[in-house]
């Protein structure tokens, strides 16, 4: 297991970090998950006051693991609110479900709108609870998570008000390369969130994917990609039971730059999403957005993308059914809610027929509505 400094924290965390979202239908297997996990090296646990019976899971594992407090990192996160009592309220409830008196870090549980960046940055300061709690010694450092539109994200990094960062980034979804490199640049940790599920549901791959991968998993070659880059501090590995650790385990100590190979197969991966999308490729500038219809144009686009060039298609159902279904968490309309009214077209720098591939779209990948996982 290597380990990297978190950021301005100065925590020196390990690569891979226990998601909790998680596996908590047991409690016995997530003991058993938690405690593989330390043996294997693994120092920082995440969770959220919202994973359901996560909190207090892992206070009862901590109270049967020889491991010293000292040597396990924990994280957990608060739902943003207009009302600051109701943050302080939620942090007790947490220190008592965690069973400890201090919590390493914090973080602000969603700022995935501009209502909820005001909810922080205005009056409303519901960060003063967690910033009483620093001084009071019950908390250390406060971050944030999110699943923002990207000027959302810029503009929370920018108040520089949080010292860690928990966000979307996989080889198949970069959009978020400019927050990674801003965090970076103002020292923040970088935790990513779902690396193998919301990257691809890459645990469970189609032969086409496999084929083009090989000689690597398409999960090896996403945490690679992940790994190479220094600026990342950490992958969430959301395990079920201890067998799910092994393939993040096998690379664990793997964080050199790419290998020769290693490139190689991504770029017959980037050539492969050319000769197969060809006209039809969406290169995702996002130049399409706004959408009257509220319409998340370029995700709908980027499924169609993974579906026709790696036949991707499960994935892509996973998402594209949570569309309408999952709010803010994952926003945007589905693609049959288009009235072709052109607004998108004269914006595209691809001239793409949009209306059509949206209803392409729709038409590859509806199926049954999903919701967030631990809602």
């Amino acid at each position: 297991m290597e380990y990297r400094r978190f950021g301005k924290t100065n925590l020196p965390l390990s690569v891979f970090s226990l998601g909790t979202m998680r596996g908590l239908s047991d409690s016995s297997l997530f003991i058993a998950t938690l405690q593989k996990a330390l043996q294997s090296g693994i120092n920082h646990i995440e969770t959220a006051s919202a994973y359901g019976e996560s909190e207090q899971y892992i206070g009862d594992a901590l109270q049967q693991t020889p491991r010293s407090r000292n040597e396990i990192y924990l994280t957990t996160k608060l739902s943003p609110t207009p009302d600051p009592k109701k943050i302080e309220i939620e942090l007790e409830k947490s220190l008592k479900r965690l069973q400890v008196d201090y919590i390493d870090q914090v973080a602000i549980h969603g700022i995935n709108t501009w209502e909820h960046y005001q909810w922080v940055t205005g009056e409303n300061n519901c960060l003063a609870p967690l910033q009483k709690a620093q001084t009071q010694g019950k908390i250390g450092n406060i971050g944030f998570s999110t699943h923002a539109p990207l000027e959302i994200i810029l503009a929370t990094l920018k108040t520089e008000l949080f010292s860690f960062i928990n966000l979307h980034y996989y080889y198949f979804w970069q959009r978020n390369e400019r927050a990674i490199a801003l965090a970076h640049d103002l020292d923040m940790g970088i935790f990513i969130i779902s690396p193998t599920d919301k990257g691809g549901q890459l645990y469970a791959p189609p032969e086409k994917l496999q084929h083009l991968c090989a000689p690597f998993s398409p999960q090896t070659l996403n945490y690679r990609f992940l790994l190479s880059d220094p600026r990342i501090t950490t992958l969430s590995l959301g395990a079920a039971n201890p067998s799910e650790l092994s393939p993040a385990l096998a690379v664990a100590d793997q964080t050199f730059p790419l290998t020769t190979e290693e490139k190689t197969v991504l770029t017959r991966l980037e050539n492969q999403l050319e000769t197969a999308l060809g006209t039809e490729k969406c290169s995702q500038c996002y130049e399409c957005l706004p959408c009257p219809e509220v319409i998340n144009i370029p995700e709908i686009l980027r499924l169609r993308n993974l579906a026709v060039a790696y036949e991707m298609e499960n994935f892509g159902q996973y998402r594209y059914g949570m569309f309408e279904n999952a709010g803010h968490w994952f926003w945007g309309n589905k693609g049959n809610r288009c009235t072709e009214c052109g607004d998108c077209l004269p914006r595209c720098p691809e001239n793409l027929d949009i209306p059509r591939l949206l209803e392409d779209t729709h038409q590859r990948l509806n199926g049954s509505p999903r919701r967030r996982l631990w809602e």
